[in-house]
């Protein structure tokens, strides 16, 4: 029973209802006297309550989509990652691979005018992480010459604890990039789409944690190298991009900054810029400030040398709270970095507000992003 369906959350619509009956037509029983009626009318009120928050909760989840999934919830490989040890641990020619799945979401037409979803389990052999992921995979790919193409990659990563349907179904990646691809505003291009929570469903904000998921070994050397072995995209870094909202973006910035060899593009939609540590996280830097202050944009922007990368920044000047932040991150950015930045009169956190820009932040990744043919 999906966590967003209709079904559960008419379950707990029903179970309340049945519950605030049963008190009120057996008051007169529960009213009696005596320990045994006391202890019976406390759980009566507790059982209520706990329904109450429980449909409160799936109101708020359902809303929100944070998780899809019990899977998701519990951190399982079907949503959030999970680790697994590979048959072939120690062989030098083990490599990453992409394991198709039925697919969960359907999207378009035909895929010669509409492209494709596929539904897919990402596993890693470095990392010992596996991640449910979506790609899209543009018309061009199927028809005649497809095959003849390299595509750029752009890596779309979720917020926490966003899930990554979220990518599909309210920000609308897939769908956004076939309007923008049918207008000719952007290149054919392959989107990988997943959250940024690799192992555990813990918050590693995209990092190699001490004695945890190793999340950025996942995403910036599992991945690539999965969809390298899959399907037919850009070799270098040059056709290889990020790209995510809250967490993802700060994610999307991070990575590219540490990983220059493997994306030479990343645009955050309302990220942060410092290494946060909190009830979701736990301790990521094992007690280090060393560790803290490599995983704080900021702090590399004013003490490391910058890599030679293009970012995109968004924000709005009402509505958000990553505005000053923006605005010390690219006063910071000097050559061979480079930094732009779209800012809205008002936006929120929101769906609605990444709608908005979405279109314009695949614009800008397709013009620094190469394809090629073969």
């Amino acid at each position: 029973m999906s966590l967003t369906g209709w079904p559960l959350l008419i379950l707990l619509i029903v179970a309340v209802l049945a519950a605030v009956t049963g008190i009120v037509a057996g008051w007169r029983r529960l009213a009696r006297p005596g320990p045994v009626s006391v202890l019976a009318r406390l759980g009566a009120f507790a059982g209520t309550q706990v329904l109450v928050i429980l449909l409160v909760l799936v109101m708020v989840n359902r809303h929100f989509s944070f998780y899809a999934t019990w899977g998701e919830l519990a951190g399982a490989g079907g949503g959030g990652g999970g680790r697994i040890v590979p048959s072939t641990k120690g062989n030098a020619s083990a490599a990453s691979e992409i394991i198709q799945r039925d697919p969960d979401l359907s999207f378009g037409g035909s895929p010669q005018t509409d492209g494709r979803l596929d539904t897919v389990d990402i596993r890693g052999v470095r990392s010992g992480l596996h991640a449910r992921a979506y790609v899209y995979l543009p018309p061009q790919y199927f028809q005649p010459d497809g095959k003849n193409r390299r595509y750029p990659v752009a890596v779309g990563l979720s917020g926490y604890p966003g899930a990554v349907r979220n990518l599909v179904t309210n920000v609308k990646v897939p769908q956004t990039a076939l309007d923008e691809l049918k207008a000719n505003r952007v290149q054919p291009t392959i989107y990988v789409l997943l959250r940024p929570v690799v192992g555990q469903g813990r918050d590693t904000e995209c990092m190699d944690v001490l004695g945890g998921p190793q999340t950025a070994s996942f995403l910036t050397q599992d991945l690539p190298e999965a969809i390298r072995n899959t399907y037919p995209v850009a070799a270098d870094r040059t056709g290889w991009g990020v790209f995510g909202l809250s967490t993802g973006g700060y994610c999307a910035l991070k990575l590219a900054m540490r990983a220059s060899n493997v994306f030479s593009a990343a645009a955050s939609m309302s990220g942060y810029y410092n290494a946060i540590k909190d009830v979701t996280t736990g301790d990521l830097y094992g007690g280090s400030q060393a560790v803290r202050n490599e995983n704080d944009l900021l702090w590399r922007l004013r003490n490391l040398p910058t890599p030679p990368i293009s970012t995109l920044v968004t924000t709005s000047e009402q509505g958000e709270t990553n505005e000053a932040g923006t605005k010390k991150f690219l006063s910071l950015v000097k050559p061979p970095m480079r930094a732009d930045a779209l800012t809205l009169p008002v936006g929120g956190h929101n769906f609605e507000t990444w709608n908005r820009v979405l279109p314009q932040v695949l614009r800008w990744l397709s013009a620094h992003l190469k394809g090629s043919t073969t």
